[in-house]
């Protein structure tokens, strides 16, 4: 790879990482847990690290995505450790493995020679990957990603390539015609027809996040905030209930109702 130039200015936050990394050096060697800990046992730790970033990112509360982050560099560090006493890798390849990755992912930015937008820069990063060799369009995308989030990167993956629709109306359409088909299979009344339903409405499903990435919403995102107002609002019910004497599970629909559109109002 040609050589590349830029300048290192980042004194004080080498030293920041240098402490850090002496810290888990040390945790690592005296802390009979932290000596403990191998790839595996960190896996779901580090998943759950992952999860709080995110949701302190919905929240929209800087101090803690500041503190979930070093959370997450922590778990980087850790498995840098562990690599290293394996002599497989340590701290300084993954960190060199990365910024030769950036640069190649980059020709516009360091090579200076191309105008691109946005999406031609999308759509280089898929073709630059693809020649870096991998198998296919889609190797970058986890198995075990959760199923809302997979759909989401594995349209966006084929959009990179240019495997996408033209514009936002035919996606719309292509929700209106998966739902008249889940539709037709709900008609049948078949009791052996549940996997026929199945896959229908996981088209519908994938249909709808599709169109999210026409309109700019993540479908993730999205589905989140609505699963927290609902909570929210049914806690609500929940404290109302009491205060009226009544438990929630003794009121009549109408009455959880009025609840409801009282916690809505309360939005508002």
């Amino acid at each position: 790879m040609e050589e590349t130039t830029f300048e290192i200015k980042h004194k004080k936050e080498v030293l920041a990482f240098d402490k850090m990394l002496s810290l888990m050096e040390q945790v690592r060697k005296d802390c009979p847990w932290d000596n403990a800990q191998t790839n595996e046992t960190l896996r779901t730790l580090t998943i759950e690290e992952l999860y709080e970033l995110s949701q302190a990112i919905l929240d929209k509360n800087d101090k803690e995505i500041c503190k979930e982050l070093g959370d997450v560099m922590m778990h980087v560090i850790f498995y840098s450790l562990i690599g290293k006493e394996k002599n497989a890798f340590d701290i300084t390849d993954v960190l060199d493995s990365l910024s030769e990755k950036l640069i190649r992912r980059h020709p516009h930015v360091f090579n200076k020679n191309s105008n691109l937008t946005a999406q031609d820069v999308e759509r280089n990063w898929e073709r630059i990957k693809l020649k870096e060799g991998n198998r296919s369009t889609f190797s970058g995308v986890p198995q075990t990603l959760p199923s809302l989030i997979k759909a989401y990167r594995l349209q966006d993956k084929a959009k990179g390539i240019g495997f996408d629709w033209k514009n936002k109306d035919d996606v719309w359409q292509k929700v209106i015609e998966e739902i008249g088909e889940l539709k037709e299979e709900l008609n049948k009344n078949d009791e052996d027809n549940n996997e026929n339903i199945t896959q229908e409405f996981g088209d519908v499903l994938f249909a709808l996040i599709n169109y999210a990435r026409f309109i700019d919403v993540n479908p993730d995102t999205a589905l989140e905030k609505t699963n927290r107002k609902f909570k929210s609002r049914f806690e609500y019910m929940e404290t109302r209930a009491k205060e009226q004497g009544k438990p929630l599970q003794d009121m009549t629909i109408d009455e959880m109702e009025n609840l409801w559109q009282e916690a809505k109002q309360k939005e508002l």
